[in-house]
């Protein structure tokens, strides 16, 4: 299967590189409309907050190895 705009998935690289151990796994969950982000797997976390932007912060200790993103397509940018 051919990645139709690959230049999109590009753009990811800075994310990348600036996260945790420089290594970023996406998941998307249409049923529940939303996005998980890993920094690490496995990923255990210890602890967890929910921000005002409804996103779940999760925690290892004091490290940062995740997030949710709850609602997560009513955050795209709709481009012509």
């Amino acid at each position: 299967m051919a990645i139709a705009d690959i230049q999109e998935y590009l753009k990811l690289i800075p994310a990348v590189n600036r996260a945790p151990q420089h290594a970023v796994w996406l998941t998307y969950d249409d049923e529940a409309d939303t996005l998980y982000v890993n920094f690490k797997k496995p990923s255990y976390a210890t602890d967890s907050e929910l921000t005002d932007e409804d996103v779940i912060v999760r925690y290892e200790d004091d490290a940062v190895i995740g997030f949710t993103v709850l609602h997560a397509s009513k955050r795209i940018k709709k481009t012509a």
